[in-house]
C-alpha cells in the first residue's frame, strides 16, 4: 500500500518534473521532484545482448542512473520489487506518421494537366519539398499514443508521408504526462524521400518511376550548383536540401527493386540511405546486402487466400501464393545475411496487429535477440540516437517495458510501459491470474467453467454436461463480470465477483433469469495449462517454399551457367555470307562460338544431336516494351533525361515466353508520349538474372524520338502542352538541338556551367555518341526528321514503324537511316492508312537496312513467322528474310560485332529449332544466351508439372490455415499490364 501511495506521489509531481526551469510557476509552489525509483530483482535487458538476472534498474528525472547486480539505492527512492518480471527497453518506430496530419488526395475528377510549378522561390518541381517540416504540423495525439504504448513503443519518428522529397521528421517520446518541450527529442530527426509524387500537387512531371529517378539525379546536381553560389535566384527548396544533407536520409522504397534503385542514386551522390523495405528483400538478398544500407522492415505479412473454391483459386498466381508463404521469413533471411534492420508498424491496420505478426516472424526463424535489436538498438542507431534511446544503459532515457516474462512468448503479459520515467499501465501486474478450470455453482446447478487465453485478456468457456453455453467474461481491477445463457439463450445468468488473493475460488453476486438475486461460487479444480493443440501448432518453423530466379512460375532453382556444348549435324543459318550450312557442327565454349565445321571433336563438350534440326542466331527484337515497369514519362515534351535502364523488369513473364520463341536480345524503348522520349535499354533476355546483368555491357547509346499523332496528342484531348501540330513537333526538335549545341559549346569552353542531364543527352546525339530510334509513320514527317538531322550534322539511326517508308526509301538510304518495321500491320489508326505489307522488301531493295520488330509482347513470340511474311510480300529470299530478325536488327543496334549471326568469336546466343525456322510449325527447342540454356522445351514440360505440384501444396497449406482459424483474403488475379508505345 505504501508503494502505491509513493507511486501516486510521483505521478502527482509529474508536471513539476517536466516543467522547464526558466518558466515561472503561477498556480502553486515551484518545486522539483528529485526522487529515484528502483526496480529490484528483475531480469533486465540492458541491451538485447547484455542481460542481468536479478538486477536493479535505478531511474531519476526520466533517465537511467544505474543498472546492475549491485546498485546502491539512495534513501529518497521508491523501491519496486520486480521479482519474476522482465524489463526491456521500449520499442522505437523509425517510420511513423504519429501526430502529423497527412495530406489527402483531392476528391473529384482527378488532376488537371499542369506542366509548371505552382510555387515561386522554390524548386522548379512541386514534388520536391525538403523545406517541409513535420514539427510544423505536429500535434500530440493521446489516443494514438496509448495505442502505440500498448504495443510496446516508447519513441516514434514521424514525418509528412507525401512527395518525392518530403522534408524533415520529428522524433517524439510517447509521454502523455509531459508536453512538447520534453517529449520532442529532435525536431529535425531525418530527411525523407521516395519515388512517389505528392497527392496534392498537380504538376504532371514526373509521371513515371524513371521520371522520379531522373528528377532526383538532377535535383542533387542542382543542389551542388546552388551551394557553389552559381544561381542568380533564390531557391528555398535547394537551400533546405543543402541544410538537411547532414541529417539521416530515409528513403521509402517499399520494394526490393526500388531499394536497389534508391541505393544507386544515393551512391552516386555520396549518400547512404536508410531504406524502408517492402517485405520481399529475401528475393534478391545478395544485392540487398551489397547496398550496405540499414533497412526499415514492415511486417504486414499477407493473409492466406481463401482457396476453398477451386475455380476462384485458379485466379491466384503462384507468385502471390509464394509471397504469402515466404514473406514471414524475410526478417530471418536478412538477419542470417547480416543486413541490419529495424521493424516498423508502417502499413499495419492497427498497432494491435504488431505482436501477432512479430510472433509469426519469430516462428519463421527470426532469432529473438535480432527481433529485440530491430525494435531498440538498430532504430536508435539508424537515427543516430544510440546515446539517448534504444537501451537501458546509464544516461539513456528511462523508456522501458515491464513484462511477466519473455516479451516474445505468446503467453507473456505486458504490464507497464514507462516513457521518460513516467509510468503507463497496460495491464495491472497486481491483478491475479484467474485462468484455470472451475466447478461453477449457480442457481442450484453445477457447470464446468474453463478460463483460458492471456492472463490479461482471459477467455471463458462454460458447459452444461457436454453442451457448450454462450458465455462472456470481463476482468478488470480485480473484479470479474461473467454471464452465460441456457435453454437456447432464453435464460441469462449474470454474475459479478471480487477476486481475492487469499483464495483461488471466486464468489459473488448472481442475478437469475427471473431477476432475483442470489450468489454463485466458482471452485477451482485445476490450474491453467496451455492447450496441447496450440503448443503443437506453434512448434517448429513452417515449411517455406524455396526462392527461385526470378521468384515466380518458371523461375530457375539455380541460375543457368555457361556450358561447353557441341551441336552436331545441324542445318546452320549463319546470317553471314556463308549462308545456310547443311550437316554442320557448332562448338560453343566460354560463352562464345568457338568452331564451325563438320565432324568437330567434342572433347569434353556436352553433345546435342541436331540432325534434322536448324540452328540459328538468337532472334533480336529492335523494338519492344516488355520487361518494363514504365514506358512513358509524359510530364514534359522532352524527357531525354530518363532512362529505360532504370526500369527494367527482370520478372516480366514475357521474357520467358519470348525465349520460347527464340528471342535473345531486344531494345527496350521509351514510348511515344513526347517528341523527345527517354534513353533505351538494350538487353539480353537472361531470365532469372538481375536487371543490371541483363543489360549489355558497354551498351550502345540509344534514345527514342517520336512523330505524329501521339506526340501532338491528337487522341488524348489534351490541349495545354506544346506541340499540338506536326509543325510544332519540328520546332521542338530545332529548339532542343540548338540549345544542346549551345550547352555543349559552353561545356567544352571550360566556363562554369549547370549540369543538365537532358542537355547532356542532346549533346551526345550531336556528337554522334547516341543514336536515335524514331517512331514514325507519315512520309512528310520522315523527310522533316532527316532534314533536322542534316541541319545539325548528325545521322538519324533508325525509323521505327516507318509504314510509309516505301515512299521515301531512296532518301532514307541516302541519309543512312535504317528501318524497323512491321510485316503486315496497317489501318489501325489514321496515319497508318497508306501502309502496305511490301514495305520491308521495298526498303531493303533500296539499300536500307531493315529489321522486322514486334512492338508487341505477343507478336515477339513468333518473330520468325513475321520475318517469313516478307517472302510472301515482296519475294525476299529465305536467308534475307531471316536476317531481318537477326543480323539486321543487330546492325541497327550497333551490336552486330557481338550477336546476330553464327560466326566464330561472337556470343553464343543460339536457337535450336525443331523445323525450318520460317515455318509456322517450328518450335524453339533450346534457346541459349552466352552458352547458357535459358529455355529448354523438355524442361518447360517438367516446369509445368512442378508448378502444378507446388500450387497444390500451397493450396493445401492455405486450406489448413483457414481451418485453424487464420484470417484469409479473397482470391484475386494480379496481372502485369502489357506495355505499349502509348502506355502511361
Amino acid at each position: 500500500m505504501k508503494i502505491r501511495l509513493l507511486c501516486l506521489a510521483i505521478l502527482w509531481c509529474g508536471s513539476t518534473l517536466f516543467a522547464q526551469d526558466y518558466f515561472p510557476e503561477n498556480d502553486g509552489v515551484k518545486s522539483k521532484n528529485n526522487n529515484y525509483t528502483a526496480f529490484t530483482n528483475a531480469k533486465i535487458y540492458v541491451t538485447p545482448t547484455q542481460i542481468i538476472d536479478g538486477g536493479t534498474l535505478l531511474i531519476q528525472n526520466g533517465k537511467v542512473k544505474q543498472v546492475g547486480k549491485s546498485v546502491t539505492i539512495p534513501k529518497n527512492s521508491v523501491v519496486v520489487d520486480a521479482k519474476g518480471h522482465s524489463i526491456y527497453p521500449s520499442f522505437i518506430d523509425v517510420y511513423s506518421k504519429f501526430g502529423v496530419e497527412q495530406p489527402k488526395r483531392p476528391s473529384g475528377g482527378g488532376r488537371a494537366t499542369q506542366y509548371d510549378a505552382e510555387r515561386q522561390g522554390f524548386y522548379w518541381n512541386d514534388h520536391i519539398m525538403p523545406e517541409n517540416a513535420a514539427i510544423s504540423k505536429f500535434k500530440y495525439d493521446d489516443k494514438k499514443a496509448k495505442e502505440l504504448r500498448d504495443a510496446g513503443f516508447g519513441v516514434v519518428n514521424s514525418h509528412i508521408q507525401d512527395g518525392i522529397v518530403r522534408g524533415t521528421g520529428v522524433l517524439v517520446a510517447l509521454n502523455g504526462s509531459g508536453d512538447d518541450s520534453n517529449r520532442i527529442l529532435d525536431d529535425k530527426s531525418a530527411q525523407y524521400l521516395s519515388f512517389s509524387r505528392s497527392v496534392i500537387k498537380k504538376q504532371s512531371y514526373p509521371t513515371s518511376l524513371m521520371g522520379s529517378m531522373a528528377l532526383l539525379r538532377q535535383m542533387y546536381s542542382d543542389a551542388k550548383w546552388y551551394a557553389s553560389g552559381n544561381s542568380d535566384t533564390k531557391d528555398r527548396s535547394l537551400e533546405a536540401l543543402n541544410e538537411n544533407k547532414a541529417l539521416v536520409q530515409i528513403f521509402e522504397a517499399k520494394d526490393k527493386g526500388h531499394a536497389l534503385r534508391a541505393d544507386k542514386i544515393g551512391d552516386a551522390n555520396g549518400i547512404q540511405y536508410a531504406i524502408l523495405g517492402g517485405g520481399n528483400e529475401y528475393e534478391r538478398i545478395a544485392e540487398i546486402k551489397g547496398t550496405n544500407a540499414k533497412f526499415i522492415l514492415p511486417i504486414n505479412f499477407p493473409e492466406a487466400y481463401d482457396v476453398s473454391d477451386p475455380i476462384a483459386a485458379s485466379y491466384v498466381n503462384l507468385k502471390d501464393m509464394r509471397k504469402w508463404n515466404q514473406a514471414p521469413a524475410n526478417p530471418k533471411i536478412l538477419a542470417e545475411n547480416g543486413v541490419p534492420f529495424s521493424l516498423t508498424l508502417y502499413d499495419l491496420k492497427s498497432p494491435s496487429k504488431f505482436k501477432a505478426n512479430l510472433m509469426k516472424a519469430i516462428k519463421y526463424g527470426l532469432p529473438k535477440t535480432k527481433a529485440l535489436e530491430a525494435l531498440t538498438t538498430v532504430p536508435a542507431a539508424i537515427l543516430g540516437k544510440s546515446g539517448s534511446v534504444g537501451s537501458l544503459q546509464v544516461g539513456r532515457q528511462a523508456n522501458f517495458l515491464i513484462t511477466s516474462g519473455d516479451i516474445f512468448d505468446k503467453g507473456t503479459t505486458l504490464y507497464e510501459n514507462w516513457v521518460q520515467g513516467q509510468k503507463n499501465v497496460i495491464n495491472d501486474k497486481s491483478q491475479k491470474d484467474i485462468r484455470g478450470n472451475y466447478d461453477l455453482s449457480a442457481g442450484g446447478m453445477t457447470y464446468t467453467m474453463s478460463i483460458t487465453g492471456e492472463a490479461s485478456k482471459p477467455k471463458i468457456e462454460i458447459k452444461q454436461d457436454t453442451n457448450k453455453l454462450k458465455s462472456k467474461l470481463s476482468y478488470k481491477n480485480d473484479w470479474v463480470a461473467l454471464s452465460f445463457a441456457t435453454d437456447k439463450g432464453e435464460k441469462n445468468y449474470r454474475m459479478t465477483g471480487l477476486v481475492s488473493n487469499a483464495s483461488d475460488n471466486i464468489k459473488g453476486k448472481l442475478t437469475l433469469p427471473n431477476g432475483n438475486e442470489s450468489t454463485f461460487t466458482a471452485m477451482k479444480t485445476s490450474a491453467f495449462t496451455a492447450d496441447k493443440k496450440d503448443e503443437k501448432k506453434d512448434s517448429g518453423a513452417p515449411e517455406v517454399m524455396p526462392v527461385t530466379f526470378p521468384n515466380l512460375a518458371y523461375g530457375f532453382k539455380t541460375k543457368p551457367k555457361t556450358e561447353t556444348i557441341l551441336f552436331q549435324n545441324a542445318t546452320v543459318w549463319t546470317s553471314e555470307d556463308s549462308g545456310i550450312l547443311e550437316n554442320t557442327d557448332v562448338l560453343i565454349k566460354d560463352g562464345k562460338i568457338s568452331k564451325i565445321g563438320q565432324n568437330l571433336s567434342p572433347g569434353r563438350a556436352k553433345v546435342i544431336d541436331a540432325t534434322g534440326k536448324h540452328l540459328t542466331a538468337g532472334v533480336i527484337d529492335e523494338h519492344t516494351h516488355i520487361a518494363a515497369l514504365a514506358v512513358n514519362e509524359a510530364g514534359h515534351n522532352s524527357t531525354a533525361e530518363v532512362k529505360m535502364e532504370d526500369v527494367v523488369d527482370n520478372e516480366d513473364i514475357d521474357i520467358y515466353r519470348q525465349l520460347g520463341g527464340g528471342v535473345t536480345s531486344a531494345q527496350l524503348l521509351h514510348g511515344s508520349a513526347n517528341p523527345i522520349g527517354g534513353r533505351s535499354a538494350i538487353f539480353k533476355l537472361k531470365w532469372g538474372e538481375s536487371p543490371e546483368n541483363m543489360i549489355y555491357s558497354n551498351s550502345p547509346k540509344f534514345i527514342k524520338f517520336a512523330l505524329g499523332e501521339n506526340v501532338k496528342q491528337s487522341n488524348w484531348q489534351s490541349f495545354s502542352r506544346f506541340p499540338q501540330t506536326r509543325m510544332g513537333v519540328e520546332q521542338v526538335f530545332m529548339n532542343y538541338f540548338q540549345r544542346g549545341k549551345e550547352y555543349d559549346a559552353k561545356k567544352k569552353s571550360g566556363q562554369p556551367y549547370r549540369y543538365d542531364e537532358e542537355m547532356e543527352v542532346i549533346a551526345e546525339i550531336l556528337n554522334g555518341e547516341r543514336f536515335i530510334s524514331c517512331h514514325s509513320y507519315v512520309q512528310s514527317e520522315i523527310n522533316m526528321m532527316m532534314k533536322v538531322a542534316d541541319h545539325f550534322n548528325f545521322r538519324l539511326n533508325t525509323f521505327t514503324h516507318i509504314l510509309e517508308g516505301y515512299k521515301v526509301a531512296d532518301k532514307m538510304a541516302a541519309h543512312g537511316a535504317g528501318a524497323g518495321t512491321f510485316s503486315d500491320w496497317w489501318a489501325y489508326k489514321y496515319e497508318v492508312n497508306d501502309a502496305i505489307p511490301y514495305n520491308a522488301a521495298i526498303m531493303q531493295r533500296q539499300g536500307v537496312t531493315v529489321a522486322i520488330n514486334s512492338d508487341d509482347g505477343e507478336m515477339a513470340r513468333r518473330l520468325n513467322q513475321e520475318a517469313a511474311k516478307t517472302v510472301k510480300y515482296g519475294g525476299m529470299t529465305e536467308l534475307e528474310a531471316w536476317k531481318m530478325v537477326t543480323i539486321n536488327p543487330a546492325k541497327l543496334l550497333h551490336i552486330d560485332n557481338r550477336v546476330g549471326s553464327i560466326k566464330v568469336g561472337k556470343d553464343a546466343d543460339l536457337v535450336l529449332w525443331s523445323d525450318h525456322p520460317l515455318s509456322i510449325y517450328a518450335k524453339a527447342e533450346k534457346t541459349l544466351i552466352e552458352g547458357a540454356t535459358y529455355f529448354d522445351l523438355e524442361m518447360d514440360k517438367q516446369n509445368r508439372e512442378a508448378i502444378k505440384k507446388e500450387r497444390t501444396q500451397l493450396i493445401n497449406m492455405m486450406l489448413k490455415e483457414k481451418a485453424g482459424g487464420g484470417k484469409t483474403q479473397g482470391p484475386k488475379m494480379s496481372k502485369k499490364e502489357r506495355m505499349t508505345c502509348e502506355s502511361l
